[in-house]
């Protein structure tokens, strides 16, 4: 048997990494709104935001990048993005107005893939403010969770949590700024696929004629 090209593997240690965090997702539903077992999604939520860290240091030292980790890591990214401010919101933990900011931020991304499709372009490059926005709001999330307990040290915890989620905030919306300028720019100086596709078969019938 012929090995499987590096690209193409899907049993790699960031890729079970992934699935493990999307798994625990509703895990982290259920412990916050029907449990209440805040102790458990504080752990929850730094597993998450660790191997989201550790995942990607993983595939570049063994060298087990795939083409199924370039999709599914960013993707369980933006559940957790979705699904943590929600949760939030709904215990009360997070005043709605930044659960709508930050879903709303989300939103907007979502509905440019299709002028990035009609382009012939998947997803535009991560910008450091990006990674340095999520990798802040993971941070903040655990915190403030850690801040609801009725103690001195609880409060003070939970100051630091807020803290970062303004910087993230700010970071996350500077971030779509950055994106939004980028694909005015795809779109400005890319041609859309069946334009491109008709002008080489224009050019190839010319070259043949």
């Amino acid at each position: 048997m012929e090995p499987v090209p590096a690209q193409n593997r899907v049993l790699t240690v960031p890729n079970a990494l992934s699935i493990v965090r999307l798994a625990l997702i509703p895990v982290l539903v259920y412990a916050m709104l029907f449990a209440h077992a805040n102790g458990w999604a504080v752990a929850i939520l730094m597993f998450s935001g660790v191997s989201d860290w550790a995942d990607g240091k993983i595939a570049r030292l063994l060298n087990q990048s795939s083409r199924l980790g370039v999709l599914l890591d960013p993707a369980v990214d933006r559940l957790y993005m979705v699904t943590i401010p929600i949760v939030f919101g709904l215990s009360g933990i997070l005043p709605w107005w930044i659960v709508v900011t930050l879903l709303a931020r989300d939103v907007a991304l979502a509905a440019t893939l299709p002028l990035l499709l009609s382009r012939g372009i998947s997803a535009l490059p991560v910008t450091y403010v990006g990674k340095a926005a999520t990798f802040a709001l993971m941070v903040a999330f655990p915190i403030i969770l850690l801040g609801q307990w009725d103690a001195l040290w609880s409060r003070v915890v939970g100051a630091f949590g807020w803290a970062f989620l303004i910087w993230g905030m700010y970071m996350y919306l500077w971030a779509f700024v950055l994106y939004a300028v980028q694909m005015t720019l795809v779109v400005r100086r890319m041609p859309r696929v069946h334009d491109r596709t008709r002008r080489q078969v224009a050019r190839n019938a010319g070259e043949h004629g």
